[in-house]
């Protein structure tokens, strides 16, 4: 009876009751666009750190990444890499040979990070392939070709089939210096790695690195890093361990371990449904407690003539309580459904943030931002309007329930 009441109420002043049902829908679809936006963009940055930077996991040998030199290589290397690609959830591995070194031109010079690989592997590791926008991709052709980024180019003042001087030191401690050919330059829409990172081919690398007078040592043998893709992101962290209790004496990585900001904004995303939630429901609160108030203040009357036969003050403010419940209950789906086509519509196409790329770049984050939300937020939404809607209902019920019958009745 006291529901079939309260769903009566707010159909009294219709125009009122839709313009709060249109604000909490509203509200939803506020909530539920902008944390698809902003798991987005942090989507985006860890993405693009994994497929161009740091893959899934990597492999070295404990003091490279102490001291970062190249005499500390992987032991066995084939043999470590043949056992990983026999490892069940693995998708690709590259094997790297890698060397801080100078990359100089006619124009200027500049510290990088020199990455010899095999150009086949490599592509199945990162997308370093796809993100070539003038020239070619590595090949087996030619002699000491190398790829440089678009921002490194513009630095150096070179272009595609310039040549370009790469000076470093190999494992017998000596300066080197070697002649490369730019085949093709690539942006990876993160400028902090572009500008320090060119890659090579591993073989004409090693042969740089491995002094004549070294014997001890083939080409194909030279590796410091062993990249790889798994299948499931999930199980990132099982094949890490596996991993890691094969090659005791190596240290295995995953890219949470490589780079804690990934780690610390993946695990922001759970928080930021929450934030953008709490605040759109706190301006909901106070739209509800408005329009309930409203709506007991013009019945003060009636409510008193309630009370008087009989009604009790608990059947009042539950009547109050559930005006204010159905509310929420009403505009509930709309909202969802709104934020759920916002979300699935974006996510296939994205959004075009290509006027802000420069910014983002800087930033590692793609200027195509792609919505994307975690099933359970949709939960926490709808969880979270109804309890705004029972909260917010809770004043204006108090004030009913303190009304005098006697002085209610002659209220005009």
């Amino acid at each position: 009876m006291i529901l079939i009441m309260a769903w009566r109420n707010i159909w009294r002043s219709m125009t009122r009751s839709l313009v709060v049902m249109g604000a909490i829908a509203v509200g939803i679809w506020a909530a539920l666009s902008l944390t698809g936006f902003a798991t987005g963009m942090v989507k985006s940055y860890v993405n693009n750190a994994v497929q161009n930077i740091v893959s899934h996991i990597q492999v070295h040998q404990p003091e490279f990444l102490d001291e970062n030199e190249v005499k500390y290589n992987i032991p066995d290397a084939e043999a470590v890499e043949q056992a990983i690609r026999a490892e069940p959830g693995v998708k690709a591995v590259s094997v790297r040979s890698v060397v801080n070194g100078m990359i100089s031109s006619s124009k200027g010079a500049r510290g990088v990070s020199i990455k010899g690989v095999i150009p086949e592997e490599e592509a199945r590791v990162n997308a370093l392939d796809e993100n070539i926008v003038e020239g070619d991709y590595l090949s087996g052709e030619g002699r000491n070709p190398i790829l440089v980024s678009s921002e490194l180019a513009k630095k150096l003042n070179v272009k595609v089939r310039s040549k370009v001087v790469l000076n470093f030191q190999d494992r017998g401690g000596s300066i080197t210096a070697a002649a490369f050919r730019i085949v093709g330059i690539f942006d990876t829409d993160n400028n902090p790695f572009d500008l320090s990172h060119v890659f090579v081919r591993r073989n004409d690398l090693n042969s740089l690195l491995i002094p004549a007078a070294d014997s001890s040592l083939a080409v194909e043998g030279l590796a410091h890093e062993i990249a790889l893709m798994v299948d499931d992101i999930r199980q990132v962290n099982l094949i890490a361990a596996s991993l890691s209790s094969k090659f005791p004496n190596l240290k295995v990585q995953t890219y949470r371990e490589i780079s804690p900001d990934l780690e610390l904004y993946e695990g922001q995303i759970k928080n930021i449904s929450l934030i953008y939630l709490t605040v759109i429901m706190l301006a909901l609160v106070f739209g509800i407690i408005n329009t309930m108030l409203m709506a007991v203040l013009e019945r003060i009357k009636e409510l008193g003539m309630l009370m008087a036969i009989g009604m009790n003050k608990l059947r009042v403010f539950l009547m109050i309580v559930l005006e204010s419940a159905l509310l929420g209950l009403v505009a509930m789906p709309v909202g969802l459904l709104l934020g759920y086509i916002t979300i699935e519509y974006v996510g296939a196409n994205g959004i075009d943030m290509s006027m802000y790329a420069k910014g983002l770049e800087s930033f590692g984050m793609s200027s195509i931002i792609y919505f994307e939300l975690d099933p359970i937020v949709y939960l926490q939404v709808a969880v979270g309007v109804f309890l705004t809607a029972i909260l917010a209902s809770i004043y204006p019920a108090l004030k009913a329930i303190r009304l005098k019958p006697v002085e209610a009745l002659r209220t005009i």
